[in-house]
């Protein structure tokens, strides 16, 4: 259970060789965003996520920052048997991106994990609860890295195109790779919506299969939000549905 929350972020986060990505110019959402996901195993609803965006009211090497919540936890039948919640904080910089400092809590049954990682981009380094770790280029944690990934510039992206991303978690730098499919129309409860499809990469093991793929569907317009992903595991499947969102800087336009 302690890997389906993990890839509840992962989800969320979303041919060539793999590059850097660059951001785009303006930032695809704002303070009083709220964003609520689903979690099915099959018919059944297993987990929650709650995303929000907040203004910081600390300032970090003076300059202001976005304060970001995400809280995730099991629900029905699965909270009975392992119960689960999870909190994850971090604070970005408002025009880069980049995360200043970043916390999480975690109780997975009997498993219970906290950590604080700060990331000095001066000194190139991360301090965490664990030790320090050299810091090179582009780092995230979870909640910053999907925030940077819903501001990626890929207007110019070729289908089959592959790009990384670099996040720190628990002792060591991780990468994903994120290969795009390519253009759907998907249906989630707040409508139909035009898409962009992206293939990240998992890792086989104890809760995937050896083929097993992921993909996730992000609307194509300035919001960019994540509105459903799909991967399948050892025994059936599990899907995320963007359940509900508030406060978003641009309108919602699902296609008729």
């Amino acid at each position: 259970m302690r890997l389906k929350f993990t890839l509840l972020l992962v989800l969320l986060l979303g041919g060539a060789g793999a590059q850097e990505p660059s951001k785009t110019k303006d930032v695809a959402f704002k303070a009083g965003e709220q964003l609520d996901y689903k979690l099915k195993y099959g018919f059944f609803t297993a987990a929650e996520a709650h995303i929000k965006v907040e203004e910081s009211i600390n300032k970090f090497n003076g300059n202001p920052a976005f304060h970001i919540i995400a809280d995730g936890n099991t629900a029905g039948t699965f909270d009975v048997f392992y119960k689960v919640r999870n909190r994850y904080e971090t604070y970005i910089d408002k025009q880069t991106l980049l995360p200043y400092f970043y916390t999480e809590n975690r109780h997975e049954g009997s498993y219970n994990h906290a950590d604080k990682v700060t990331f000095d981009h001066k000194q190139e380094r991360i301090v965490a609860t664990s030790g320090t770790y050299p810091l090179r280029g582009q780092v995230f944690d979870f909640p910053s890295a999907y925030y940077f990934a819903r501001c990626l510039d890929v207007s110019k992206m070729r289908i089959g195109e592959r790009f990384e991303l670099r996040y720190f978690l628990e002792d060591s730098v991780q990468t994903l790779g994120i290969t795009f499919v390519g253009r759907e129309k998907i249906k989630c409860s707040l409508g139909t919506f035009n898409c962009l499809k992206f293939n990240p990469t998992i890792v086989p093991g104890r809760i995937f299969r050896k083929n097993s793929k992921l993909y996730l569907w992000i609307t194509d317009d300035e919001n960019r939000i994540p509105v459903k992903a799909h991967v399948e595991v050892v025994v059936g499947s599990l899907t995320m549905e963007l359940a509900s969102a508030q406060g978003l800087k641009y309108a919602l336009n699902p296609v008729k």
